[in-house]
């Protein structure tokens, strides 16, 4: 990993859940028909304006990873996802990443010990109507928090012109008691390491924010698409009482753009 990507948590699966944004199989096609193949899977690079940290009030610039499933099957269960369906149920793996903490990264973190780097793998199902669909996904945190975390979450589907795209939803995302502890909680030994910035703080588990998430994409080839996505998420709860998010922003914003190419095989006979 480089510096920059020890500052920031690489939200692949948000991104991946929109085009077909955690989670790989929202299959979101356009106007361009998917290929008759197995597998059928959309990877591209993309860059994103974020906080610099959960609740930070300040932003950087990062690139990450593009990831979307289209078709994908599963010997025994067949074609567990299948983008050329317009109704039915999908599952799709989910999976973020989630960067080095440190107090050095802005002064609101004063005094507060370094939190590792944490990797989080799991999973997401949902179910799609013709231009609607809802969805939930589960994830286990490993290394920097060892807890679970995840978010629920609908989009509306839209093709306001040919080979464009449009999704928007509301999101909701909640976290266990020690991934709570981990980015929102402060310790007696770190509140009066800052100096009396922050204050003792031991939140709970349950829901960290609200928002909304929105993606448009442009079929520019049959193989080659573009992306441009938004986010806006609110902090609730325990995440948003505390002391870092006070002396942070309770109001996270991101936006991003991306390219993705499409790749179409089979492996099974």
């Amino acid at each position: 990993m480089t510096a920059l990507f020890s500052k920031f948590a690489v939200a692949v699966s948000s991104f991946a859940i929109l085009s077909g944004s955690a989670g790989a199989a929202f299959s979101q096609n356009g106007t361009v028909p998917l290929p008759q193949r197995q597998y059928v899977l959309d990877v591209g690079v993309g860059g994103m304006v974020q906080p610099r940290y959960e609740a930070a009030d300040s932003y950087l610039f990062v690139p990450f990873p593009l990831i979307s499933v289209g078709r994908f099957y599963v010997p025994g269960l067949g074609q567990v996802a299948d983008g050329k369906k317009r109704q039915g149920v999908f599952f799709y793996p989910s999976f973020n990443f989630l960067g080095e903490r440190k107090a050095s990264d802005d002064s609101d973190l004063r005094g507060t010990d370094t939190v590792d780097w944490a990797l989080e793998l799991g999973a997401g199902a949902g179910y799609r109507f013709q231009n609607f669909r809802v969805f939930a996904e589960l994830r286990q945190g490993i290394n920097g928090h060892t807890s679970q975390t995840g978010q629920i979450g609908a989009d509306g589907i839209f093709y306001p012109v040919p080979k464009v795209e449009l999704s928007i939803g509301p999101r909701a995302t909640f976290a266990a008691g020690d991934y709570m502890d981990t980015y929102f909680g402060v310790t007696a030994a770190e509140a009066a390491a800052s100096g009396g910035t922050l204050s003792e703080y031991d939140p709970g588990g349950g829901f960290k924010s609200v928002g909304l998430a929105g993606r448009v994409s442009y079929d520019w080839t049959d193989s080659v698409r573009l992306h441009l996505q938004g986010r806006y998420d609110r902090l609730v709860g325990e995440a948003a009482d505390s002391p870092i998010a006070k002396v942070g922003d309770e109001n996270q914003f991101s936006i991003g753009v991306g390219v993705t190419y499409r790749f179409a095989f089979d492996v099974f006979n």
